[in-house]
């Protein structure tokens, strides 16, 4: 063993990897011994990865490498383990009561052992190794649960070692990232496209991402942290890419020449057009979108296959059963569910009485009233975002932020009134989100105000209309954690609270 390496991973293959057939399982292990490399490397990780048929191992510096492992795609679980140069029984006997006995001790527990590999190199029986092992470790023990024990001992045995482990970290499962090729997704910043994202990643699908623009500088600030998260917890083994698209001029020829029922479904025609515009540049051979049937007015059957007829590219939806509240949770497990529950949704272009029945032929005519340069010249000036290398502290809006607190400013909390109450910037004043973006223009126009909020995207947004509005406004950068350092440095504010 390399003492540099001293922490050792057995990390299991998915089902649908271990399944396949021989040709087609080597090229995903391959993959997926790739994906683990870079994995370790980008959480700055020494390790190195071992294949064989049966298992990968990871042997790394590092007692954090499971947790990492066991988010890529292809992993079913990831156990830390022991291994030993032993295979007869009463050697694997004498070295899981070493390894186990203080883990067993005054808990019910059982063994667990299984061979793994060629079972005529393999001498020593699973049955006699549960057995004695057993019986070895009672003595320490509370007793033997074999349907719910408090600890389990597990024992791979193969030909020329034996590996002990009690932990399973569980894994995403799924298909190792860049399998399945490549996709396009239309992303919005929340819950739902970055749940799609996801998904499709499971599936081995990589990706790169188009955003289109309604909200600003401000919303694609939001969109670029909660698709960072995804780039850097899941996407290892790819690079992807964010193509965000100004669709201000788009969304204004809509609005100005359409009728108002038709915006949503030919808003989101549009945003498969911008999609299908970046596909072959991408080597895309698909687009994904977070749509989910029946969640909002434009994602009714009809309306959806209305809005698919605008490009002859497949569309995969793979949130189209889902509910609402299924999604929310799915988020919540990827890490994009706090940044997107802030995320602005931009509904600026929600009629009061939208079409939930577009047909194709009155689409079609409300169409030819636009100018397709439009969307094209879009499409060509939209501005790329490398994910994996862009840097956290450059996801900002220099000219609209600050990171202290002018004397003279008014500070606006954007925050629940119960986080406000935990603790606040002295004479802060406390609006709900909502709350501030309908009572702004009242506000005095002599002032200087800072906003902020728990992750500095309300109050970006905020702070950006009432920029528009000819008003001095800020938002300060980095939200609670970096007003909190702020308030420390000046003595207003405890280090413990830092933790918030």
């Amino acid at each position: 063993m390399d003492a540099s390496l001293p922490h050792a991973f057995l990390v299991r293959l998915s089902g649908e990897v271990s399944t396949k057939a021989r040709y087609t399982r080597g090229r995903f292990v391959k993959r997926l011994s790739d994906n683990l490399r870079d994995a370790l490397r980008a959480e700055g990780m020494t390790a190195r990865v071992r294949t064989t048929r049966e298992r990968i191992y990871v042997d790394s510096g590092s007692p954090d490498a499971g947790a990492v492992a066991a988010r890529v795609f292809g992993v079913q679980s990831v156990s830390p383990a022991v291994a030993r140069p032993v295979t007869a029984l009463a050697d694997v006997v004498a070295a899981g009561a070493e390894h186990f006995g203080e883990a067993v001790r005054g808990r019910r527990f059982a063994v667990r052992a299984r061979r793994v590999g060629d079972p005529t190199q393999i001498a020593t029986r699973s049955r006699a190794v549960e057995r004695d092992l057993g019986t070895a470790l009672l003595e320490h023990a509370a007793g033997v649960d074999l349907g719910n024990p408090e600890v389990t001992a597990h024992v791979e045995l193969m030909a020329d070692s034996t590996w002990f482990f009690g932990e399973r970290l569980p894994g995403p499962g799924g298909l190792p990232l860049g399998a399945e090729g490549r996709a396009v997704t239309l992303v919005s910043g929340g819950f739902d496209s970055a749940v799609a994202a996801w998904l499709l990643l499971r599936r081995g699908v990589a990706q790169h991402y188009a955003f289109c623009n309604l909200g600003g500088a401000s919303h694609q600030l939001g969109v670029l942290r909660v698709m960072k998260v995804i780039a850097d917890r899941w996407s290892y083994g790819t690079a992807p890419k964010l193509h965000a698209v100004d669709f201000e001029a788009v969304s204004r020829e809509l609005r100005e020449r359409t009728e108002t029922r038709y915006w949503q479904v030919i808003l989101k025609r549009q945003m498969l057009r911008a999609a299908q515009a970046l596909a072959p540049e991408l080597r895309a051979e698909a687009i994904v979108t977070g749509e989910a049937l029946g969640q909002v007015s434009s994602q009714t059957l009809t309306n959806l296959a209305t809005i698919s007829g605008a490009t002859d590219w497949p569309i995969l939806r793979p949130l189209v059963g889902f509910n609402k509240d299924e999604i929310i949770a799915r988020a919540e497990h990827v890490g994009t569910g706090p940044l997107s529950a802030v995320v602005d949704e931009y509904c600026a272009m929600v009629p009061r009485k939208p079409a939930t029945a577009a047909k194709p032929d009155a689409i079609a005519a409300e169409e030819e009233k636009l100018d397709p340069r439009v969307l094209e010249r879009a499409v060509a000036e939209r501005a790329v975002f490398d994910l994996r290398t862009l840097d956290p502290d450059r996801i900002s809006i220099p000219e609209l932020e600050v990171d202290t607190i002018p004397d003279d400013a008014g500070v606006i909390d954007l925050r629940s009134r119960a986080a406000f109450e935990s603790w606040h910037w002295p004479d802060a004043l406390q609006l709900d989100f909502d709350r501030a973006l309908a009572a702004y223009a009242s506000f005095d126009r002599d002032r200087t105000y800072v906003l902020v909020c728990e992750f500095g995207l309300k109050s970006a947004h905020l702070a950006e209309k009432m920029r528009e509005a000819g008003m001095q406004a800020w938002n300060f950068r980095g939200g609670l954690g970096a007003l909190l350092r702020h308030a420390e440095e000046k003595g207003l504010a405890d280090r413990s609270l830092l933790g918030l």
